[in-house]
């Protein structure tokens, strides 16, 4: 029962710890690497057509450039694949000019 409630608390612990920072007014313009998106801290005004006040919001859209490697992970050398396809003059698609 002992290492039961142990393990639970460690999941929450975990969990806790991988969760987001909120964005707030202080941390406004400062990044964070979620979902391998180096999203910013920014204000967003709300309006009518939205339906949302005026908050502090994560930008995490498609414009915004990917996180960078973690230097403690060493990264494996790009490598080609071989080539396997050899052309060859006068087949297929017509006169060579």
């Amino acid at each position: 029962m002992r290492w039961m409630i142990l393990l639970l608390a460690t999941t929450a612990l975990s969990a806790r710890a991988q969760s987001p920072p909120v964005c707030t007014a202080e941390i406004e313009g400062q990044a964070a690497c979620m979902a391998g998106k180096l999203c910013e801290c920014r204000f967003e005004r709300g309006g009518q057509l939205t339906g949302r006040p005026d908050r502090f919001v994560w930008d995490c859209g498609a414009m915004r450039p990917l996180c960078p490697p973690d230097p403690t992970i060493s990264q494996a050398p790009a490598t080609l694949p071989p080539v396997g396809l050899w052309l060859q003059p006068g087949r297929g698609g017509g006169p060579l000019r």
